[in-house]
């Protein structure tokens, strides 16, 4: 790995341990207790992740300051929303070093990027005889749309099992 900003850097392991608490208090629905004085701990994230306060406070202010439709207007607040949209679009491309921000494709959730995926690339792509690989622990929503894919193209599920530690078995 490298310290310069390429694809490769910014997957670059991180070096000191997470601070679990520091992230907790990020997030106000984290400081909750529950069942008598326990703190809440949200694993549910698959079907709604939580917000930070940070996303909440940009989010009450977009509705309350900018909300209109982006690139659909030329009044100040279709143009304040166009704006801020392309600034998030250039922050994401900066962030994962995409090649362009045209690039970045913004979906409601996972569910319809990989549906996205699935049906635009795996449609174009995959030919009969393909492989498409997924572990055994898949959620239903990442299973589905690959099968429809593959007998659509003739491409071939092939699962791989897991370690204990959640990584996939190289051997196989």
């Amino acid at each position: 790995m490298t310290d310069n900003p390429s694809k490769e850097g910014s997957l670059k392991k991180q070096s000191s341990p997470i601070e679990v608490e520091k992230i907790r208090r990020d997030f106000p629905v984290l400081r909750r207790k529950v069942h008598g004085d326990k703190p809440l701990v949200y694993l549910d994230n698959a079907a709604s992740s939580q917000k930070p306060q940070i996303v909440i406070d940009k989010l009450s202010d977009y509705y309350s300051r900018h909300n209109a439709n982006v690139h659909r207007g030329i009044h100040a607040l279709s143009e304040e929303a166009t704006d801020a949209y392309e600034e998030a679009r250039e922050k994401v491309n900066n962030f994962i070093n995409a090649e362009s921000s045209r690039n970045i494709v913004y979906t409601k959730g996972t569910t319809e990027s990989i549906n996205l995926v699935a049906n635009a690339w795996g449609r174009k792509f995959l030919e009969p005889g393909d492989e498409i690989v997924l572990t055994y622990m898949e959620h239903h929503s990442n299973i589905v749309p690959w099968h429809i894919v593959a007998r659509d193209t003739g491409a071939k599920i092939r699962g791989v099992e897991l370690h204990e530690i959640g990584r996939a078995r190289s051997e196989e």
